[in-house]
């Protein structure tokens, strides 16, 4: 047997590759670089329009729209093409942007970035899809890293801006900035990506009352951190996670699946895998508290507490283009070890993060960063093996709809996450007593509760390491 060949991202930047690479990028390059200015620019945003209790809806809605464009993004591939669906998502993104840019109220603004999360859920998608259909499975951990690249180019020039209009009293502004860079891409992708799909490929339809139910989990949990009282706040919690349970029973035993068949099965290859990459996005997505925490606890510029928090995606992005072309037994090794690596920079920032002294020391910023970093750095160790994983044990049929289900994880993890954060800072006093102890509180507590899930994924993981991959 012929040991294992090392891809390098490198070859997707070679020859006639290089063209569809690129096209593919830019649209999650557009959504990753928002993401990270919506994040730096929030708690000016509060300080202008209020809303503070609402800070989490702001990552939410983004979210829940985004699991919604990603469920339709292969419903409209199918009607439109691939290259049409691109450039509608394209449009929407335009739309969400000029609402956020153009709001005076924090409802406007919610409202805004829900139009945007719909876009980047149908931009991230079909890029995805497109992974699959246009590489060959040799390159799929190497195409996958290129586009969590994207996240390292978003860590880069996203806080930038994001803090200098912050820094300046211009948060709105923000969110024109990016307008430059929509024609461009829209050129990419009218020469690189193709009209239509192949006619082998099969369109995955869409379960609309599935969407439904498990966007009023989400909003159920959100709506119960809006109170102070814990009883609610639990409550709220349960219902949601009890309708979630319910979307995943309508998913087994009925039409249009959401994920496919044996994702819902923890000792099955898929079921392992989705359970692991749900985990280490879950303990992720505490980031979108940590600008506020920064500025409020420890009294750092908006364009620094955007960069600090961007570390978290840059090491997601170093790990990625550091380690996804090893293969075979290296592979394994790094699946079983990135849940462990996140667990550990989050059970550090519960320790780090609610000291209000520790700016006044360079070894308490080099440990504060380093933990930050570890987070990322763990996702990136072993993301881009997880999904190929994924990829290659899809069941036969249901090929694009496991492409899709990558995203679709990823995006729940994500929303059930800033619906729970939101539940956990606010009980834990962020608003109410509020400051700089409401702030230490809500660090301390929503760190060592976001711990939690990654440290289980670490026996999934093993599940997962144990597949090998097929073909």
């Amino acid at each position: 047997m012929s040991a294992p060949r090392h891809t390098s991202t490198l070859e997707l930047l070679q020859g006639g590759r290089a063209a569809h690479s690129l096209a593919l990028a830019g649209g999650v390059a557009l959504h990753a670089i928002n993401v990270y200015i919506a994040t730096t620019i929030m708690p000016s945003v509060v300080a202008s329009i209020g809303g503070l209790s609402y800070y989490a809806w702001n990552t939410t809605l983004f979210v829940v729209a985004s699991i919604l464009g990603s469920a339709l993004a292969y419903a409209l591939m199918g009607r439109l093409g691939p290259r049409h669906a691109y450039l509608v998502s394209l449009l929407i993104f335009v739309l969400g942007s000029a609402l956020c840019g153009s709001a005076t109220s924090m409802p406007m603004l919610l409202l805004g970035r829900t139009v945007q999360g719909l876009a980047g859920g149908l931009l991230m998608a079909l890029s995805y899809a497109m992974i699959r259909i246009v590489y060959e499975p040799r390159l799929w951990p190497s195409a996958l890293a290129f586009v969590s690249a994207m996240w390292g180019v978003a860590t880069l020039s996203g806080p930038a801006l994001g803090g200098f209009f912050a820094g300046l009293g211009v948060w709105r502004l923000a969110f024109w900035c990016l307008f430059p860079l929509v024609p461009v891409i829209a050129l990419l992708v009218i020469r690189n990506v193709p009209k239509r799909l192949d006619s082998a490929a099969a369109v995955v339809g869409v379960s609309i009352p599935k969407l439904l139910l498990l966007t009023a989990a989400v909003m159920t949990i959100s709506v119960a951190s809006l109170s102070n009282q814990t009883l609610i706040n639990a409550g709220g919690l349960v219902l949601g996670l009890l309708l979630v349970a319910a979307v995943m029973r309508m998913d087994v035993r009925g039409p249009l699946p959401l994920l496919p068949t044996g994702a819902y099965r923890l000792r099955s290859p898929l079921g392992a895998s989705f359970f692991t990459m749900a985990a280490l996005i879950f303990g992720l997505t505490s980031e979108i508290f940590v600008p506020y925490f920064l500025q409020v606890i420890h009294q750092v510029h908006p364009m620094t507490a955007g960069y600090l928090t961007a570390t978290m995606s840059g090491g997601w992005t170093l790990a990625a283009l550091l380690f996804s072309g090893r293969q075979g037994a290296q592979a394994d090794r790094q699946i079983r070890l990135g849940p462990a690596i996140v667990g550990g920079g989050l059970l550090a920032l519960a320790i780090l993060m609610p000291i209000p002294a520790l700016n006044t020391h360079w070894l308490g910023w080099a440990g504060l960063i380093l933990s930050l970093v570890g987070v990322g750095f763990g996702v990136g160790f072993c993301w881009a093996h997880l999904a190929s994983r994924v990829f290659s044990q899809a069941p036969a049929g249901q090929e694009n709809l496991t492409s899709a289900s990558v995203i679709t994880v990823q995006l729940v993890a994500m929303a059930v996450g800033a619906a729970f954060a939101g539940v956990v800072v606010n009980a834990a006093g962020m608003v109410e007593p509020g400051g700089v102890e409401g702030a230490v509180q809500a660090a301390r507590w929503l760190f060592l509760a976001f711990a939690v899930l990654p440290l289980l994924g670490i026996r999934t993981a093993r599940d997962a390491a144990r597949a090998a991959p097929k073909g």
